[in-house]
């Protein structure tokens, strides 16, 4: 059944000791202010040096296990953050990304070795965020044998069980108003504009109350097989986000010819 009205979860991506310090302090408060418990997706050992955009912070390990210890639930956001694979994701949004269409044995080292980075910097990882939404069914069995059986992605409207995980849908990057269903935001933070906080703020005052946590999305929601409508929802919603990206792109390519 359909939670109404709507919950949601927050999530913040490509967390590692070198993003933008600046950017991501300006929602601190908010997450302070109003008592949420986000998933934070931290890269274990970021190499992607687009996300080289501040000098080491030694206060961030520090600070992710003082967010855990609140009631924030950590991710592990792939391993390294270089999206080289051109394998085909079972969300097939990116046409590179870090784990899709790598072998198995490989994509089982890269979950091990960064859920015992995360490990010894004191997290518990408990949920796999994807690069770029990219995994495969190789993934998936990589993450069971590991012990991680939460996935942050996909476009039901509830949480759900598919490939021996469970589920937690992920469909917005900016907060939207819905009547019901779980709705998780993603927000990164690196490349956030001052007015997209204050729009996040502004909906954390008029929805505060409706944001949930992990952990009450699987004691309250008893994730489940969809509904066949529910998987036809799902299906018509990846469908929109690949056309909206199409659209971007053609955008983008029409712009770049119009310069020379």
């Amino acid at each position: 059944m359909i939670p109404g009205p709507a919950q949601y979860l927050l999530r913040f991506d490509d967390l590692c000791p070198t993003m933008d310090r600046a950017r991501w302090q300006r929602f601190l408060p908010l997450i302070e202010e109003f008592g949420l418990h986000p998933i934070l997706a931290v890269i274990p050992d970021n190499q992607d040096k687009e996300l080289n955009l501040s000098p080491l912070d030694a206060d961030f390990w520090p600070r992710m296990r003082a967010m855990q210890a609140s009631g924030a639930i950590i991710g592990l956001h792939g391993y390294r953050h270089l999206c080289q694979s051109r394998g085909r994701s079972l969300l097939p949004l990116h046409a590179q990304t870090e784990f899709a269409g790598v072998p198995e044995e490989t994509q089982r080292e890269w979950i091990r070795a960064g859920m015992g980075i995360l490990r010894g910097q004191g997290l518990d990882p408990r949920i796999f965020v994807a690069p770029r939404h990219g995994f495969d069914r190789a993934t998936l069995s990589a993450l069971r044998e590991e012990g991680i059986n939460l996935l942050s992605d996909g476009f039901a409207r509830v949480a759900f069980l598919r490939g021996g995980l469970t589920w937690i849908p992920q469909q917005l990057w900016a907060p939207v108003e819905k009547n019901k269903g779980l709705w998780t935001i993603c927000v990164h933070s690196n490349s956030a504009t001052d007015a997209q906080v204050s729009q996040l703020s502004a909906f954390l005052s008029v929805h505060a109350a409706q944001f949930t946590s992990v952990e009450r999305v699987l004691a309250e929601l008893s994730p489940g097989k969809l509904s066949s409508a529910e998987r036809l929802h799902e299906a018509l919603a990846l469908w929109r986000v690949q056309a909206s990206k199409a659209r971007k792109r053609r955008r983008l390519r029409s712009g770049e010819r119009g310069k020379n």
